[in-house]
């Protein structure tokens, strides 16, 4: 079963799929040590994997797993960021949450908007029923995002992943159908 991956617009931001426009500035985003401090796989180093990242996402789609969506600003077409759904399980009606945003966007709400949008169509379309997702305990600006949506810390998961060859522990967070309110937009935020 294929999952396409959907266009989603908020009053400030367009969801869509990736095209191969976006190569430059997902390298840039990808290959930012700071912004991907806290992520589980090294900075990109080589402007190739852009090709690679491609090509998964359309993988994902046709098996059905997951969809990445590119994140631009409606007000002036600029790239910003990326969010993902992965893992998707319709047996179970569950899924994992995942986002990066340039850090030059960051404070804006961004996160939270484009998390919003995505968590709507993962209730509304795909029926889910749960949505996880893990962040570095020491992103806390990442953990204050999910709290705004409503996710819930359900656990630490220690010394579960090596970042920047620092070993390092992550939280759990889980949201369920009963505790998403749709309707309700989450203020947009300071955020980092």
């Amino acid at each position: 079963m294929t999952l396409p991956t959907p266009e989603l617009r908020t009053e400030r931001l367009r969801l869509r799929p990736f095209t191969d426009a976006d190569a430059a500035p997902l390298y840039a985003l990808q290959s930012d040590a700071h912004v991907l401090r806290y992520w589980d796989s090294p900075p990109w180093t080589d402007p190739a994997r852009f090709e690679s990242f491609l090509a998964t996402c359309r993988r994902i789609e046709e098996e059905g797993s997951g969809a990445r969506l590119a994140v631009e600003r409606v007000s002036d077409g600029s790239f910003i960021g990326w969010c993902g759904l992965f893992h998707w399980n319709p047996d179970f009606r569950s899924a994992s949450l995942c986002y990066v945003f340039d850090s030059a966007a960051w404070g804006n709400g961004y996160a939270t908007e484009t998390a919003h949008a995505v968590l709507r169509w993962a209730y509304d379309t795909l029926d889910l029923n749960r949505v996880q997702a893990e962040t570095d305990t020491r992103n806390v600006g990442s953990a204050r995002v999910l709290e705004k949506l409503g996710f819930v810390r359900e656990g630490t998961l220690r010394e579960d992943c090596v970042v920047n060859g620092d070993v390092s522990d992550s939280w759990v967070f889980g949201l369920l159908r009963r505790d998403w309110d749709g309707t309700r937009r989450p203020a947009a935020e300071s955020e980092s």
